[in-house]
């Protein structure tokens, strides 16, 4: 198959990919999903930021809650086991949000890379196809 002939199957496979639905719905017509690797960087770089302050800030209060858990459970209040609770959860869904954060900074790191590896090797089939043509 020639150059050109693999360039239009590519384009006619482009223009089907990038055409709107018959039954649009009720969405936007003529909006199409794009991303840059500059945007999912800075969305990854932005998730790796924000975990670390999430790490490094999330338990501020933690010995000072624990602490005043017990203080209030030993002296007979019930509020001591409620802030117990509430501290034992907060800890749940920082470690939860911590978790969401990092899977989320790894993908977009990784989908960058992947993306750009996926380039470079499209643009090396391709160039070697226009070479192939000149070896038959």
């Amino acid at each position: 198959m020639s150059f050109e002939d693999e360039w239009a199957q590519a384009k006619g496979a482009a223009m089907r990919l990038n055409g709107l639905p018959a039954d649009q719905g009720r969405w936007s017509p003529g909006v199409d999903l794009s991303v840059k690797q500059d945007h999912l960087g800075a969305i990854g770089h932005a998730a790796y930021e924000l975990h670390g302050r999430l790490a490094r800030d999330g338990n501020h209060a933690r010995m000072d809650s624990a602490e005043g858990a017990t203080a209030l459970s030993v002296h007979g209040f019930r509020t001591g086991s409620a802030l117990a609770t509430v501290q034992e959860t907060w800890g749940f869904q920082l470690r939860t949000l911590l978790h969401a954060v990092a899977h989320i900074s790894n993908h977009l790191d990784y989908s960058v890379a992947s993306h750009a590896k996926d380039d470079v090797e499209i643009a090396a089939s391709l160039s070697v196809s226009k070479i192939s043509e000149y070896f038959t």
